[in-house]
């Protein structure tokens, strides 16, 4: 069935319209409630609570834009308001964990390693993993995070620099990726120009 047909008939409640679209899009919808969920069941909730407000809001795609892009964006703000009712997005995990590490892209793993990352992500403390979906895989900005979530952009910032280095921390723990090498500055001072 093509995107149009789907359409049309998702206007028109047709339920075999709506199969279709649900069946073509919610693979990939799924794969984003899991990175914002616990665990595969929250995630599973997270996507059918997506699916009914894509289904009632599907008057208002304009058709600008990828449709694909359109639900996304519907499952995402499903996925941050079921959080929202569950905790407090401005609870913090103590600056300890964010050891001025920075990740380097010579660090950032190959393809092959994708699972293993997106585990280590789901790691991390709620506020951390939400605001690093957010910034560095959704693209929202600092502003757009702290609008949705109900925080400071200045929060949405510093949340996802913990969160870049206490996840290099779990990477590195887990030997996904190696621990940088610390320079030496009597090296440097004396290198050749």
């Amino acid at each position: 069935m093509t995107e149009e047909l789907m359409l049309a008939g998702c206007l028109k409640n047709n339920a075999s319209a709506q199969e279709a679209l649900y069946n073509r899009f919610s693979p990939r919808m799924l794969g984003v409630c899991y990175r914002f969920a616990k665990n595969r069941e929250d995630a599973e909730d997270m996507l059918q609570e997506g699916f009914v407000k894509v289904f009632t809001q599907m008057h208002q795609y304009r058709n600008e834009g990828a449709l694909e892009g359109w639900i996304r964006r519907i499952v995402v703000h499903t996925c941050i308001n079921v959080l929202k009712k569950n905790k407090k997005f401005s609870d913090s995990v103590d600056i300890i964990h964010a050891t001025g590490m920075h990740i380097r892209e010579d660090m950032i793993p190959s393809i092959m390693q994708a699972k293993q990352v997106v585990e280590c992500i789901r790691m991390l403390p709620l506020g951390y993993r939400t605001v690093l979906n957010l910034y560095a895989i959704e693209g929202f900005s600092h502003r757009e995070i702290g609008h949705m979530l109900d925080i400071e952009e200045s929060t949405s910032r510093s949340q996802y620099t913990r969160a870049k280095a206490m996840l290099e921390e779990i990477l590195i723990r887990k030997k996904i990726i190696q621990k940088p090498k610390e320079k030496s500055y009597y090296l440097a001072a004396n290198a050749p120009r």
